[in-house]
C-alpha cells in the first residue's frame, strides 16, 4: 500500500511546520508527516523549511542567529483562522506529540545553505532518546549529509533528495547506502519506480498534489507520496481499492 505523507504537515490547511498542521495530518488519515529541521543559535532542533524566519513568521533574519527562546516569541504567519498564537516548535516538542500516535516522519536535514554542526549527531540523538529508530526517514538535498546519517546510525533509513533525473537511482541509492529515495515528482517516471521498487529502494516523491499524479503513483504501487494535501490523497487511495 502506498503510504500518504503530509508535507510539512497539512500546510494548506494549517500552517506549515507546526504542530496544527501535524495534528490536521493526523486528522486526515496521512500515514506520516513530512517536516524540516535547523538549528538555533544555541544549537536547538527546530522544526522550520526556510533559512530565514521572514516568509513564515513575524520575525526577520535567519534561524541560526536567533536562541531559541527568541524564536519562540515570533508569531507564525498564517492565512487559516487560528484561536492562539502559533509558534515554532521544536523537535523534541513534535517527537513528544508523537508518542500519543502511531504516525511515521520523514526529517529533512536543511544543511544545504548552511551546514548546521552537529545537526546529525543532535537529530539521531533524540531519536534514539524516543526509539523512533523504525519511524524516522532521514532526507537532505545534501546528500553528504545523508552518508554521514548513515555511518553514524546504519540501522536509520536514509534517503536523498533531488528535483531532476538521475540514471539508474535505485544504484546510487544502493552505492551511499540509502534505503530510499525522494525525488522531485516529475523525475519520477514509472519505469524508474517500478526498477527502484524491484531493487529493494523505497521511492516516496514530492510535491504530489495534483490528482493524475497522485493516481498515477498510487496505481503503481510507489512506496510513499509527499503530499500538500493528505486528506485528498487518501480518499484517492480509498477509492482505488474499491475497485481492487
Amino acid at each position: 500500500m502506498t503510504l500518504i505523507f503530509a508535507h510539512r504537515g497539512s500546510s494548506k490547511s494549517e500552517p506549515e511546520n507546526t504542530m496544527p498542521a501535524f495534528k490536521k495530518a493526523l486528522k486526515d488519515g496521512a500515514d506520516g508527516i513530512e517536516l524540516d529541521v535547523q538549528l538555533t543559535k544555541d544549537g536547538e532542533v527546530v522544526v522550520i523549511h526556510d533559512e530565514k524566519v521572514d516568509r513564515t513568521t513575524n520575525g526577520k533574519g535567519y534561524v541560526k542567529d536567533y536562541s531559541l527562546q527568541e524564536l519562540q516569541k515570533l508569531h507564525v504567519k498564517s492565512q487559516f483562522p487560528v484561536l492562539h498564537k502559533v509558534t515554532i516548535p521544536t523537535l523534541i516538542e513534535v517527537f513528544e506529540w508523537l508518542s500519543r500516535n502511531n504516525l511515521l516522519v520523514n526529517i529533512e536535514l536543511k544543511n544545504g545553505v548552511f551546514l548546521y554542526h552537529s545537526l546529525e549527531e543532535k537529530v539521531i540523538q533524540l531519536i534514539r532518546l524516543y526509539r523512533y529508530e523504525q519511524r524516522v526517514i532521514l532526507s537532505s538535498f545534501n546528500h553528504y549529509s545523508i552518508v554521514h546519517c548513515y555511518q553514524l546510525a546504519p540501522d536509520i533509513e536514509t534517503a536523498p533528495i533531488y528535483k531532476s533525473g538521475i540514471y539508474m537511482p535505485w544504484v546510487y541509492a544502493q552505492s551511499i547506502r540509502a534505503r530510499g529515495l525522494h525525488p522531485h515528482y516529475l523525475a519520477a517516471p514509472d519505469l524508474m519506480v517500478k526498477e527502484s521498487l524491484k531493487n529493494g529502494v523505497s521511492v516516496r516523491p514530492w510535491t504530489v498534489n495534483k490528482e493524475k499524479d497522485i493516481k498515477r503513483l498510487l496505481a503503481i504501487g510507489c512506496s510513499a507520496i509527499i503530499t500538500d494535501y493528505p486528506k485528498k490523497a487518501v480518499e484517492y487511495r480509498n477509492q482505488i481499492k474499491k475497485l481492487l
